[in-house]
């Protein structure tokens, strides 16, 4: 394609295009990116990529146009941990084992999951002591890790939490190894990143396995995720998943229903610790509302001041940053031709933050939503944490659930408060996590 072509862009370096660049920062690039276009185009090394930024686009790729798209590099890559599960899987696969899987995010099933979610964050609450200094960002890691555990394969992994956590972590921090150049080759040798990243997928390989079989053993219906899948036939032949099968689905949304809610949750505290008012609003709708007793499913459709501090905290910080699709045809947007095998990039992260589509784009406003309701917002394609489509999140009804009674539970007894010393700024690997923990002073109200 001749460059005169090409949408713009910004200075290249002398090595690998545009992959210094975007590697060391990627938010703040594709953001400065954004300023240039609605369509800007960026090399790296030599796959040519092309950064969409407006509502339309977005549209375009995610519905009007998706079938033809398939996931990029990145989570092609991360087959190699997560195997051909739901987030990796393509086409008619996707589609048939999404629908095996809704079952377990119906909203009757969601309701039972809601007693766990506040059982586990009652009782980190009641470890929590008053003038504390604590890492937010582990703690949720923690609690989120538990809560998935149990709802979705009714497995008490408390004993193993931080060797799960700590085997999570490194495969997250490993993911910008995982989609260099030359990394199916890189990982073979026995560099110290190859090891861990071996050693780590070993560990949660061991703890899956472990949970498929003693359910098979037991030929107990819990009824929670593992039970179905384990129960699941197709449709179109009747058979069931092997292990392996539900080894992928398992690990895909074990990583996913803790990873991507654990975030969220710690920059909400972050975001609450620094707007005072807001917080105290909060609270005011919490003594209401919940009184001091347990929140409940109930309380959700009530707690509308919550979710909207969940909503906006996942504006800011959408813990699924950007997302990537490989085009498997040429395909126009606007006045630019995209070439088969380029790779399309969206960005919650920046498009969220537009100040085309949002006022006071930067600030943390929850009484936005008062005006525009989430759905609005996911409808006009300028808000969209949890992607949109047929490849939209299937646990996005889960993890609003988790966040809203998470919040409720905790900061009715709590009040947390960023440590003077705490650096601020971003991680963003396959989620967007804080780049220095997020060190808080727990107090008591």
């Amino acid at each position: 394609m001749a460059e005169k072509h090409l949408p713009p862009s910004t200075r290249p370096g002398l090595l690998g295009g545009h992959f210094i660049k975007f590697r060391r920062r990627p938010t703040e690039f594709l953001t400065e990116l954004s300023s240039l276009g609605d369509i800007t185009y960026f090399r790296l090394f030599r796959n040519p990529t092309y950064f969409l930024n407006h509502p339309d686009l977005i549209r375009d790729v995610l519905i009007k146009n998706n079938t033809k798209f398939v996931k990029g590099r990145a989570l092609q890559r991360a087959k190699n941990l997560l195997g051909e599960g739901l987030l990796t899987s393509e086409g008619e696969k996707h589609l048939r084992q999404r629908r095996m899987i809704q079952p377990a995010f119906h909203h009757a099933r969601i309701a039972e999951y809601a007693k766990s979610m506040t059982e586990y964050a009652e009782r980190m609450s009641n470890e929590w002591r008053d003038g504390e200094v604590r890492d937010i960002d582990k703690e949720m890691m923690g609690l989120t890790l538990q809560i998935v555990g149990k709802t979705l394969f009714n497995a008490d992994v408390d004993d193993e939490t931080d060797e799960i956590g700590n085997a999570m972590t490194t495969l997250i921090e490993m993911f910008d190894y995982l989609v260099m150049p030359f990394s199916e080759i890189l990982e073979k040798l026995p560099f110290p990143q190859s090891i861990r990243f071996h050693r780590s997928k070993k560990t949660l390989d061991r703890v899956i396995y472990e949970i498929i079989d003693e359910r098979r053993k037991s030929g107990k219906d819990e009824g929670d995720l593992l039970s179905m899948l384990l129960l699941a036939q197709d449709e179109d032949d009747g058979k069931g998943m092997s292990d392996k099968q539900i080894r992928d689905e398992a690990l895909t949304l074990f990583l996913a229903g803790h990873e991507t809610t654990a975030n969220a949750m710690t920059f909400t505290w972050y975001l609450l610790s620094q707007n005072p008012d807001k917080e105290a609003k909060l609270k005011e709708e919490l003594d209401r509302v919940v009184d001091g007793k347990t929140p409940s499913m109930e309380d959700v459709r009530d707690l509308k001041y919550t979710e909207a501090v969940f909503a906006e905290a996942m504006r800011l910080f959408p813990p699924a940053w950007a997302i990537g699709r490989l085009a498997i045809e040429e395909h126009r947007f606007g006045d630019y031709d995209i070439p088969k095998d380029a790779l399309v990039l969206l960005s919650p992260y920046v498009t969220q933050r537009d100040p085309r589509f949002w006022d006071d784009a930067g600030e943390f406003i929850p009484e936005r939503w008062e005006k525009q309701s989430i759905k609005e917002a996911g409808q006009k394609f300028i808000y969209f944490p949890f992607s949109r489509g047929v490849r939209s999140c299937i646990g996005e009804s889960f993890a609003w659930m988790e966040g809203i009674l998470l919040i409720a539970t905790l900061a009715q007894k709590w009040k947390l408060e960023l440590i003077p010393e705490q650096k601020i700024a971003l991680n963003p690997v396959m989620t967007l996590r804080p780049k220095y923990g997020m060190k808080m002073k727990i107090r008591k109200r």
